[in-house]
């Protein structure tokens, strides 16, 4: 079944979609430093690509899917003393994701999926929150696999296992096969691997990137970054969406 963007149809063809059969899923980003080597819309990037690839595999469920804009806007506490970064409450972002829920209950949809890899703590709370928020409120259902959680984590590779994975190899990889130009190939390949757990800091009450052990706001390897994994790292978050989706429907 086709995929679509919400954004590149006209009002008509989403007013003709068969609601029945439609799913519905926003890529969920934030605009925050990523190393001297990635840009700064890197999880707006991330999440884009596992909405993609999630939507194709549920396309192949006979499920029509619309991808929503993405979210670039959220809360990124953990990187605001870096330049460029962008952070807004947490409040305003569960209120938002709400908001959308609403508004596509009122045309008719039966379900959201959020595609979200920002794995800020006050971000995932908001999320989290706007789940609840939109069971209490009798909206259609949003579904958040919450990568920090069992069992989606494991799934993704030692150094996303080891919290060392801001910015590392987990991230570089997935932007060098999803949007190479974005990436200052000489500045990654120069950076030395940064083992400092950014989870473990999370838990030891750190709030800030330059706090948990990243000054340069990398955590992780990413010179060992390769397109092939970064493509391996796609299909595994895309077959992540599509399982806590299929297990709605």
């Amino acid at each position: 079944m086709p995929v679509h963007e919400l954004a590149q149809l006209t009002w008509e063809e989403v007013r003709d979609l068969d609601r029945e059969h439609t799913l519905v899923v926003l890529p969920v980003g934030a605009i925050e430093a990523h190393g001297p080597h990635l840009p700064l819309d890197t999880d707006v990037v991330i999440a884009t690509a596992m909405a993609r690839a999630g939507a194709k595999r549920l396309g192949a469920r006979d499920k029509v899917v619309l991808i929503l804009p993405a979210l670039a806007y959220t809360t990124a506490g953990f990187a605001a003393a870096f330049q460029g970064t962008l952070s807004i409450s947490r409040v305003t972002v569960t209120a938002l994701v709400v908001d959308l829920a609403r508004s596509l209950t009122d045309q008719g949809f039966r379900l959201l999926a959020l595609a979200n890899v920002h794995l800020d703590p006050e971000h995932l709370t908001s999320l989290n929150d706007a789940v609840q928020l939109a069971k209490a409120d009798r909206l259609l259902p949003i579904i958040f696999p919450d990568l920090t959680r069992k069992p989606w984590g494991a799934r993704l590779g030692e150094e996303f296992k080891s919290g060392a994975c801001h910015a590392g190899q987990f991230e570089s990889s997935i932007v060098i096969a999803e949007r190479p130009d974005g990436v200052r190939e000489t500045i990654r390949a120069s950076l030395v691997a940064n083992p400092s757990s950014l989870s473990q800091a999370i838990k030891a009450g750190k709030r800030t990137f330059d706090a948990a052990g990243g000054p340069r706001a990398y955590f992780g390897d990413p010179a060992a970054a390769t397109a092939d994994e970064g493509a391996r790292l796609i299909d595994a978050l895309g077959a992540i969406l599509e399982e806590a989706v299929s297990a709605e429907i």
